[in-house]
């Protein structure tokens, strides 16, 4: 089996999508919260700004639908490692839709398309943990058994482990890298449950960064030409106590990002994003 993925953590596109107007009043949630359409909004325009302006990944936007009021988080229509996008089929009925805009950016940039086709088949990319040595796969409300098997064929070349998840909506909800060989992991039960699954199925020892709140274990990581290691996070405003974990990361680039609004509707830091390595072809 693979070891550690070259390059781990580094990318240089990432595809985007718009906030649709839908959102506030149509988009799934967990709980009953009012959501400001405008905070949403300026939270992705900040979200975006980041990518391009201070990291300087190529950004590729697409066009909200207000007929997909979950259109924002595209995360969960991909699932990407090196040249091969795999194209899932969501858990929920109402997003299946939203998979046909980014198939068609993916198939744009050059990516090798496999499509999960089976009816019996969900798979979130929300469930998808790549820790750039294998796969860890959340089997939730969103994602099941078979989903997970069609993506263990399209990545054939990593281990893939399935974890329950309990208490939340997808695996990514309470993890996430951040960094090579380091898990940011909750503290609540659920997420230490999953945590000591993931040790036993693997060969691999991951070190690990526990946050006292669950949804500050979602962060993007990512490795880039002329700033070394980079993390995207919760703000202290947010969640104080696990921004200062985050500060403990003296050789991280890091960037607080506010996501407080679209964390109403369930999503996280790593939603509203696929990001992508494109190499250059000699």
């Amino acid at each position: 089996m693979a070891g550690l993925m070259s390059g781990f953590g580094c990318f240089t596109h990432a595809v985007v999508r718009a906030v649709p107007e839908s959102l506030a009043r149509d988009a799934l949630r967990s709980g009953g919260l009012e959501v400001d359409l405008l905070k949403v909004q300026k939270e992705y325009e900040e979200y975006v700004s980041v990518l391009k302006h201070r990291l300087g990944l190529e950004v590729l936007e697409l066009p909200a639908d207000d007929a997909l009021p979950d259109c924002v988080f595209v995360e969960d229509a991909a699932v990407v490692c090196g040249d091969t996008a795999l194209v899932p089929r969501p858990g929920a009925p109402s997003r299946r839709r939203e998979t046909e805009a980014v198939k068609a950016a993916l198939t744009q940039l050059g990516l090798n398309i496999v499509e999960m086709s089976d009816e019996s088949a969900t798979l979130d990319g929300g469930d998808v943990l790549f820790t750039g040595r294998e796969f860890f796969v959340g089997l939730s409300k969103r994602t099941n058994q078979r989903g997970a098997e069609i993506l263990a064929d399209a990545f054939k070349d990593y281990a893939v482990s399935t974890v329950p998840v309990r208490d939340a909506l997808h695996l990514k909800s309470f993890c996430s890298m951040a960094g090579p060989g380091l898990i940011a992991i909750g503290s609540s039960e659920a997420a230490q449950k999953a945590l000591k699954i993931m040790q036993q199925m693997s060969d691999h020892r991951y070190d690990k960064l526990t946050l006292p709140d669950d949804s500050a274990a979602n962060c993007i990581y990512m490795n880039l030409p002329g700033k070394g290691d980079v993390l995207l996070h919760c703000t202290p405003e947010e969640f104080p106590e696990s921004a200062k974990v985050f500060e403990k990361l003296k050789d991280h680039m890091l960037i607080p990002v506010t996501n407080q609004e679209k964390a109403k509707v369930d999503g996280g830091l790593t939603c509203c994003s696929v990001l992508i390595n494109m190499k250059k072809k000699i």
